[in-house]
């Protein structure tokens, strides 16, 4: 039987692995968190003008045939058969 002076005693919390790993992920997420509201007050996301809205909804010959994968993969997704696109 070994006597009780040669007992380790009990390391102190921080010099526990287990201790670091846990404090590990909530550090990190909060560095990433200030790392992100630093990013998002350096470049703040420009303000649309007013008639935004109005620009996407005019119907001239470059918008409609912007649209034309879009309707396509539509009518296609409705008819299997490659349907006209109106």
């Amino acid at each position: 039987m070994k006597p009780m002076s040669s007992l380790a005693s009990p390391k102190p919390w921080y010099r526990h692995g287990m201790v670091w790993l846990l404090i590990a992920g909530p550090a990190l997420v909060i560095v990433a968190g200030v790392i992100t509201a630093a990013i998002a007050m350096r470049s703040p996301d420009p303000v649309l003008a007013n008639d935004a809205y109005e620009f996407g909804q005019k119907t001239d010959d470059s918008a409609q045939r912007s649209l034309l994968p879009a309707q396509k993969a539509r009518n296609h997704a409705a008819t299997p058969v490659d349907a006209p696109i109106k």
